[in-house]
């Protein structure tokens, strides 16, 4: 229930040797870009199951209010933010202003070069030359094009150049709204068998709900977080040459992605142990968090494609805006789990090879074997036994023989009389006899003229000629018979 599209079948040759890439999220992105209120709305009351965030709290998640940040009215972090503004006076194209792609696309450039350089021991711990790293910064903020791999800069040089640009943007890459529900995650922890919280960290839902927090982020910010958690993943993986652990990495750069802005250590004294914790899990399983989770997937190619199948996580009511009709909101009576979904198409496609089954069934030749099978069929239930979909005709029944001379005296005399027996209905039905005896009726007028006597007369005469024939019959044709 993973992945929406396993595979692609491509009838054209020229095509087969090149790889096809489907994007899993296709559908989470275009709601993002075409309903955004839709497509936060439906996130955030996501984001609510899991952690728990009170009016205000989820107010500044989702924007309605200013974010309420630790030690905004002490007077030592006044006189902190003033001096940081001071520093951040001027600002260039891309240092000290706000996060754009053309600040991406210049940063990129530090984080590619980072890549091919990962055995430098203390990378990101050790600082570089300050004079290497004005004039890369200059650069940086003219436009101008730097050629990394001429041996000019050091990948300390470059490291720290990074940490700065983060450290001088306006806002932590995370954004200020979303630091209290960052402190929410970390609280996130297992629960014992009677129903207690344990100490121990509930990884899959860690994981979920920063999910679903990177989904809501400004489309920037998620992009440079993607491409920097990646760098300090790989970054990590290479601990036993430059000696830097996630945990050591998380150290150097929560300041910089996660606390607020213009605060002190004091200001964070209690939960800076979450923080950094918090950036330590994010290195660690940063190549989960920017897949949309199952469910988000779902909704997401409902709300397009329209499909009957519902599903949901934890009976959940997936929210909807109120306005829109595209998405329709989920019933306030729990949905069916993920199982329930495939049982029902299990049924569907249980129900339409059945009906394959019964129109092959339904165009074999007429024989014992396909009434065998037909006879089957009418044992199912109505529901299971597509009968109603493909009309079935009687097979014609074939007249036999029952004697030989009953062949012949069809064949000479035509349909031989047969006396029907009195029905249980008052009026009789008239007697079937044949053409001799219908011209003596006539003659005589209504059966009722006959008597017992001229009927066995008739019938005898007719016994004595057909002995006559059949004794010609045989004794001049035989063979042929």
């Amino acid at each position: 229930s993973d992945a929406i599209c396993n595979f692609v079948i491509c009838n054209d040759s020229s095509f087969r040797s090149q790889p096809i890439i489907f994007n899993p999220d296709f559908f989470v992105e275009k709601l993002r870009h075409e309903k955004p209120e839709v497509f936060t709305e439906l996130v955030v009351s996501n984001i609510t199951r899991l952690i728990d965030l009170p009016g205000a709290e989820l107010a500044q998640l989702m924007g309605e209010e200013d974010p309420k940040l630790p030690g905004a009215n002490s007077t030592a972090s006044g006189f902190f933010r003033s001096l940081m503004s001071l520093k951040r006076k001027e600002k260039g194209v891309v240092f000290g202003s706000p996060l754009t792609e053309e600040g991406i696309a210049q940063v990129s450039q530090l984080i590619e070069y980072l890549h091919k350089n990962l055995r430098a021991e203390g990378l990101f711990r050790v600082p570089g030359n300050s004079i290497r790293q004005q004039i890369l910064k200059d650069a940086l903020n003219s436009g101008t094009d730097i050629d990394l791999d001429s041996g000019e800069f050091h990948s300390n040089d470059v490291a720290t150049l990074l940490k700065m640009f983060l450290g001088e943007l306006p806002e932590p890459l995370l954004t200020h709204k979303h630091f209290h529900a960052h402190l929410k995650i970390a609280d996130l922890t297992l629960f014992d068998e009677k129903g207690n919280k344990t100490s121990t960290p509930d990884k899959e839902r860690q994981i979920e709900a920063l999910q679903l927090l990177f989904l809501i982020l400004p489309a920037p910010n998620r992009s440079l977080l993607k491409l920097l958690l990646d760098l300090l993943y790989q970054t990590a993986k290479k601990q036993d040459k430059n000696k830097m652990s996630a945990h050591n990495l998380a150290l150097m750069f929560a300041p910089h992605i996660l606390w607020p802005r213009n605060v002190s250590t004091n200001d964070l004294q209690e939960n800076i142990t979450k923080l950094n914790n918090g950036v330590t899990f994010m290195i660690k399983h940063s190549q989960k968090l920017f897949k949309a989770p199952v469910y988000i997937r779902e909704c997401a190619r409902l709300h397009y494609l329209g499909s009957r199948a519902h599903t949901s996580k934890d009976d959940l009511d997936l929210l909807t805006s109120s306005g829109s009709k595209e998405l329709q909101p989920l019933k306030s009576q729990k949905r069916s789990r993920l199982d329930s979904c495939h049982q029902e198409e299990t049924q569907q496609r249980t129900e339409e090879a059945l009906k394959e089954l019964f129109r092959h069934v339904h165009n074999m030749p007429d024989s014992a074997k396909k009434k065998k099978l037909i006879r089957q069929f009418n044992k199912h239930p109505t529901a299971l036994t597509p009968g109603s979909d493909v009309p079935t005709s009687p097979a014609p029944r074939r007249a036999r023989s029952r004697s030989f001379s009953g062949l012949i005296k069809r064949k000479v005399l035509g349909t031989p009389v047969i006396l029907e027996r009195k029905s249980r209905d008052t009026t009789p039905e008239p007697a079937r006899v044949s053409k001799e005896n219908v011209q003596l009726l006539q003659k005589c007028g209504s059966p009722a003229h006959v008597s017992q006597a001229k009927l066995k007369t008739l019938e005898g005469r007719k016994e004595e000629s057909c002995r006559r024939m059949r004794t010609l019959l045989l004794s001049k044709d035989s063979s042929s018979l």
